[in-house]
């Protein structure tokens, strides 16, 4: 178990959103935190501090300038997202991202599109691959959520799927969507089925607040998962240690 840091952008901005609030029609996006420094001060801090595995999300347009500086502030150390196809897949490498993450590229109009997923493997290889497999819970079911997380899928989130998409990537991504961003606790019962189902690296997001939640996530993770934490840390705005989280997590359990 380690921590993952992340960068997320929005209107070229450092932020931390209630990620479901994004893209609503007729709804403000809420923002927890807006940053006064730029994504390369991020990227340099997770340098500094040897976290890697982290994260820079592109969330909406404008954000590309930005997403790059931080890639070229730490290349080989974040992974990159949003808006990643098998076109542009190469050049965000190219700029020095370690995997590019991919979720509604191969998610179209609530499927799996299997076209897609194929050529961005066959772009850059499996070994450069993230597959975000952010999930809903529906009628006791996770179902993964694409589309700015919007539209839920039909692909139920089970050992069955898991270890198909683990054929075609080198890592997931699995944001609880219901929890994220709203500092409300871990999503218990996913992170039980993850820990039981998965067999690569896979990364959590969603919810963790204090350390009371990351001692509880290493126990029903069983120290299988990474996480990440978000709005919860000084960092971005809230009252959890970065440093302390960094010194607890930043070497792998």
């Amino acid at each position: 178990m380690k921590f993952r840091p992340c960068i997320d952008l929005h209107n070229g901005k450092v932020k931390q959103i209630v990620g479901e609030t994004l893209g609503g029609e007729g709804q403000a996006v809420v923002e927890n935190f807006v940053s006064s420094y730029d994504s390369t001060y991020y990227a340099n801090m997770f340098k500094r501090d040897r976290l890697t595995g982290g994260h820079v999300i592109m969330l909406g347009d404008g954000n590309k300038e930005e997403a790059i500086k931080a890639l070229a502030a730490y290349p080989g150390g974040l992974q990159i997202g949003g808006g990643i196809q098998a076109e542009n897949a190469s050049f965000y490498l190219e700029q020095g991202a370690s995997h590019v993450i991919v979720t509604s590229y191969i998610f179209r109009d609530g499927q799996l599109n299997m076209d897609n997923l194929t050529q961005i493997v066959e772009a850059i290889g499996k070994e450069k691959l993230v597959i975000d497999l952010s999930c809903k819970e529906k009628d006791g079911k996770w179902y993964v959520a694409t589309n700015q997380w919007k539209q839920l899928s039909d692909v139920e989130l089970n050992q069955e799927t898991i270890a198909f998409f683990e054929q075609y990537c080198d890592e997931f991504l699995i944001h609880a969507v219901d929890v994220e961003g709203k500092q409300s606790g871990i999503q218990q019962s996913l992170v039980s089925s993850l820990a039981a189902w998965v067999t690569i690296p896979t990364t959590y997001a969603g919810g963790a607040r204090s350390f009371e939640d990351l001692a509880l996530f290493r126990q029903l993770s069983q120290g299988k998962l990474d996480i990440t934490v978000g709005s919860a840390l000084d960092i971005f705005g809230g009252k959890l240690s970065y440093d302390e989280v960094v010194e607890q997590l930043s070497n792998p359990v």
